[in-house]
């Protein structure tokens, strides 16, 4: 008996699997099916943005309105007048003049409105502190101003 050598010349040469490959375009296809089923559509979404019918005469707005703008440096300005450092990070001489306001308003058994400007500059953390000062007063009625776009 002869011994044959083994050599790489001999050796079949692999071919190339298609099954593997098919297999994964299935699974991929089959997750993009799954997954479009579970999309939501805008339509479904319960949205419904305001409109002028929204303001008809059914509607009592509050008698008082406070005007609070916030500035890039950091200032707040209550219906034009400043209140505290533009660093101060509690706002007390705001929210004490705030708290007078509310206390007015309740004793004549009306409401107020605070409307909110802030400069696109302006802190997140500052516009917190407003509604925070807002807030200890005791002022629920509360909207922002944006500009128009």
């Amino acid at each position: 008996m002869k011994k044959r050598a083994l050599s790489i010349e001999s050796l079949p040469l692999p071919g190339f699997q298609i099954a593997p490959m098919i297999d994964v375009v299935f699974v991929i296809m089959l997750f993009f099916m799954v997954m479009a089923g579970l999309r939501q559509k805008e339509g479904e979404i319960g949205l419904r943005l305001p409109d002028g019918g929204l303001l008809s005469g059914n509607i009592k707005l509050p008698d008082e309105e406070l005007m609070l703008e916030i500035f890039r440096d950091g200032s707040v300005t209550l219906n034009g007048e400043s209140f505290d450092a533009a660093n101060a990070p509690k706002l007390p001489l705001l929210t004490r003049s705030l708290r007078r306001i509310q206390h007015t308003v309740t004793a004549q058994q009306s409401k107020v409105l605070a409307t909110i400007h802030s400069e696109p500059e302006a802190g997140f953390q500052r516009v917190m502190d407003v509604l925070d000062a807002l807030h200890q007063a005791g002022v629920v009625h509360v909207t922002f101003e944006v500009e128009g776009g």
